[in-house]
């Protein structure tokens, strides 16, 4: 909108000038009435005058749109780096990208010790990876305020031939604490004006926004990660025992048995111990799972029927790892009752991108005030965690619509449906 009011103003005054200059050269070859030669005159006069007038008017607001879009330009150019955090390889690649969007001679990001990345004049003896030698720069990292260096003393470079003169020193900072600092340096003080400090700080502000976010991303991971450790030092003590002292009974009863347990015992634990951060096929979980089952069928024999049905075709689906054997372990520990048999079915199926497991068993359930409950961390006994940690891990790594859902009746039994949105990445790679 402002734009046609531009045009529409600058149009006015072109046809006008026009006019008034026709009439002013008019006068000087024809009798024209002085007073509208001298009116003309006038106004050409005034219409010169007035235009210089808009002009310095509205340069700041053109300054000002130029300057948001060279800072936008290198902050997306940028994201792609910062997303990795703040180091040498990262902050060399910002450098030459503020340096080739601005008019500044050299650009610098430091930490808060060492100059991280340099590009531009001075790049021969300005180099990456040392002390940071500008106590200006060390000022306003202290203080996390930006400051002006307006000579080549303040700049403190101890090369006698280095050309650069002037600077604009930026903290750049992460929720609210100075972590570096973003430096453009020129030739001349002669730049040094409102509107490079303007440009220097929005740049500075957006890349700080983008370290924060970097460095938000980077907590998630680990608070998942923790998450998945924590999940892992708390199987069910229970288990553990009861499975320890089946294995003692079958010493006596049944000692070949028993020294088969022992040893798939001790694998189930090694692999529950291993870094398993990323992701295995379901066929790997499938396989753990039904280990588990087996030390749980040792100890309530008969009681304890499993059967399980995946088609082939989804058995190699690479899966965040632990995301079967929690909840079939939930079944069995919350699912058996004091007598009688308990059967756990895990069933697959696949319609399109959409693949589903569902776990379905015949035990006591889960009662209609619990149930919209059971996947608050921490709630009931057992893992606690288990379940919200299963259905974060499946909607971060799959996204919308993946994860879990579970359905109850009381004394007719639990489904807990695994839903996974397969990747068009991952279908297509």
């Amino acid at each position: 909108m402002s734009t046609v009011r531009s045009w529409v103003i600058d149009g006015t005054l072109v046809i006008t000038t026009v006019i008034m200059a026709l009439v002013a050269a008019a006068g000087l070859v024809v009798e024209v009435p002085r007073p509208v030669f001298m009116v003309a005159t006038a106004g050409l006069v005034a219409v010169a005058v007035g235009m210089v007038g808009a002009r310095l008017h509205t340069r700041p607001d053109h300054l000002k749109a130029l300057q948001s879009q060279t800072i936008l330009e290198i902050a997306d150019r940028s994201l792609a780096y910062l997303r990795r955090g703040l180091d040498e390889e990262t902050a060399q690649e910002v450098c030459r990208l503020a340096l080739e969007e601005s008019e500044a001679a050299a650009v610098a990001i430091t930490d808060t010790e060492r100059v991280l990345g340099f590009a531009g004049i001075g790049e021969d003896h300005h180099e990456a990876g040392g002390p940071i030698i500008t106590r200006a720069t060390r000022e306003a990292i202290e203080t996390n305020e930006y400051r002006i260096l307006a000579s080549k003393e303040e700049i403190g470079c101890p090369r006698k031939g280095c050309l650069l003169r002037a600077a604009i020193v930026v903290p750049l900072d992460i929720r609210g604490e100075a972590v570096g600092s973003l430096k453009f340096y020129y030739t001349t003080p002669r730049l040094l004006n409102e509107t490079q400090a303007t440009m220097v700080r929005g740049l500075a502000q957006l890349l700080s926004t983008q370290l924060e976010l970097s460095e938000l991303e980077r907590q998630t991971e680990l608070a998942c990660r923790m998450e998945l450790k924590a999940l892992q030092a708390q199987i069910n003590p229970h288990f553990l025992f009861n499975t320890i002292n089946t294995i003692a009974m079958l010493i006596r009863t049944d000692p070949g048995t028993a020294r088969e347990l022992l040893r798939e015992f001790a694998a189930f634990y090694r692999r529950m111990l291993e870094d398993n951060e990323g992701l295995v096929p379901l066929r790997q979980e499938l396989e753990y799972t039904l280990t588990y089952l087996r030390f749980e069928h040792a100890r309530f024999g008969d009681r304890l029927v499993v059967r399980h049905d995946l088609p082939e075709e989804m058995l190699e689906l690479p899966v965040p790892a632990f995301i079967l054997q929690p909840l079939v372990e939930n079944c069995v520990q919350h699912g058996i009752g004091s007598s009688g048999p308990l059967t756990v079915d895990i069933v697959g199926q696949r319609d399109g991108r959409v693949l589903t497991v569902r776990i379905i068993d015949d035990g006591v359930g889960i009662s209609p005030e619990d149930l919209p409950r059971v996947l608050e961390p921490g709630f009931g006994r057992g893992l606690g965690i288990a379940l919200k940690n299963v259905d974060d891990r499946l909607k971060g790594h799959f996204g919308q619509g993946s994860g879990l859902a579970i359905a109850s009746t009381p004394g007719t039994g639990t489904t807990v449906t695994v839903t996974i949105v397969e990747n068009t990445a991952d279908t297509d790679g």
